[in-house]
């Protein structure tokens, strides 16, 4: 490939990590990072200090996976700090769910004792995810903990525990998360939840089909739950969902947008992971990776279509505005285009990813010492609060993982990338065709 026209995704994301570090504040316990050390500017208001979504959690992730890329050994350092403080106060946090709470801390302890075999890190896991397990409690038919199915709810610790259940040895973790999965397969139509209290942004009676918050994310669970169990009751719920989303759709051609919300938002189309495309095109991944179904594949292709026809990155259509996250913006397709390239070995896709890549390292603030940033307006109804985040889904953190793993997919390294359990690619950004010596 040729060079990049200004820093290639590694080095990019090297410099990202110069801002995060910025942003770190050390004390008694460990290391926490500011969401936003930027004195001109202010944090996104996007969660607390340890989440995973834009606190100390997800940069943790970060530096583990740049370590990996780097191979030095201080960014290892900056993780465990970080983790061995989260590891301490784990018992403060109220919030279980997996953005923002509980689960998601649960989640990078146990990556981080996974990464660096620290026996206190890996302890600290297994006692939080042990709380999660004690803490569900009767709901309808089943067990839950907040009584919302999607995402942002119950659907996150069910999958939280289905992976701490893989990666710390404890069956009994399963257990539970299919106890809590039976009761969300049992709703009529998986996942909906209606706005003002479960959504403050929304009208009332709107629904959404989205990923974070709406029936895609939690159809995606009831795949996940299928392929672990084979019970043919999650694969049915898991289809009402994705039979929703399919009827609600817009399709045009080859390509395939979903409204933001029903029914006042049915013209709006995000792009973006939390309620756009490359989120509702990880459950049809989903579904086709345990069914193996080719109508489910071809929606996926369908979405990605839509998002290239989409005009982005050269235009700003209203689902995908100044925006450079994880979440909702440019980091977000980048991660679900590498994934696509790494599932389908289509060339297509990993070029597409480095025309985002392109455009948004040339977003980028830089050129001094504090390190490259991305100024960005978050929430698409405030255009006027602009921030430059240190986290995960918010920031730079999330931002330059994004840009690691298009670097870790175009250098076909066989390593193996962080994915949050949502995540249905490979974890080895390399195809199938590839790694037996075919032409991708």
């Amino acid at each position: 490939m040729s060079a990049w026209p200004r820093e290639s995704p590694v080095t990019a994301a090297v410099t990202a990590a110069r801002w995060v570090r910025s942003a770190g504040v050390d004390d008694d316990l460990g290391r926490l990072w500011r969401a936003n050390p930027d004195p001109r500017g202010r944090a996104s208001g996007a969660g607390d200090a340890s989440s995973l979504y834009a606190g100390a959690a997800g940069v943790v992730l970060f530096f583990l996976e740049l370590a990996a890329a780097t191979g030095h050994e201080a960014y290892l350092r900056d993780a465990l700090a970080g983790a061995r403080r989260l590891a301490v106060t784990w018992p403060e946090r109220r919030d279980p769910t997996f953005y923002h709470g509980l689960a998601g801390v649960v989640f990078v302890l146990a990556e981080t004792g996974w990464a660096t075999g620290d026996e206190e890190v890996s302890w600290a896991a297994r006692a939080a995810a042990d709380r999660l397990v004690r803490d569900a409690r009767p709901l309808g038919d089943g067990v839950g903990w907040t009584g919302d199915p999607a995402q942002r709810g119950d659907g996150g610790i069910v999958l939280a525990l289905l992976h701490a259940a893989g990666i710390l040895g404890v069956p009994a973790y399963e257990e539970v998360a299919v106890d809590a999965g039976r009761r969300i397969a049992g709703l009529a139509v998986p996942g909906h939840r209606f706005g003002g209290e479960a959504s403050p942004d929304l009208p009332v009676d709107a629904v959404t089909p989205g990923f974070l918050s709406g029936t895609a994310g939690t159809a995606f669970l009831l795949a996940r739950l299928y392929g672990v169990t084979r019970d043919e009751r999650f694969l049915a719920a898991a289809r009402r969902g994705a039979d929703f989303v399919r009827t609600v759709s817009v399709v045009t051609d080859r390509c395939a947008f979903v409204p933001h919300h029903l029914p006042q938002g049915r013209r709006l189309h995000y792009l973006g992971f939390c309620s756009g495309s490359a989120g509702v095109a990880r459950m049809f991944y989903e579904l086709h990776r345990v069914t193996g179904d080719p109508g489910d594949l071809d929606w996926v292709e369908r979405l990605a279509h839509g998002i290239v026809q989409s005009g982005v990155p050269a235009s700003r259509p209203p689902g995908h505005w100044d925006v450079a996250c994880l979440c909702c913006g440019a980091a977000g397709l980048i991660d679900c285009f590498v994934g696509l390239y790494a599932a389908t070995g289509r060339g297509a896709y990993l070029d597409f990813a480095r025309t985002l890549a392109i455009d948004l390292i040339g977003r980028a603030t830089a050129g001094d010492d504090e390190g490259m940033r991305w100024y960005q307006a978050y929430r698409r109804l405030r255009p006027g609060e602009v921030t430059a985040d240190t986290g995960y889904m918010v920031g730079a953190a999330g931002i330059g993982t994004a840009l690691l793993h298009l670097e870790a997919a175009e250098r076909a390294a066989p390593r193996r990338l962080i994915l949050l359990p949502d995540n249905p690619f490979p974890a080895i950004p390399i195809p199938a065709a590839v790694l037996r010596g075919e032409q991708a």
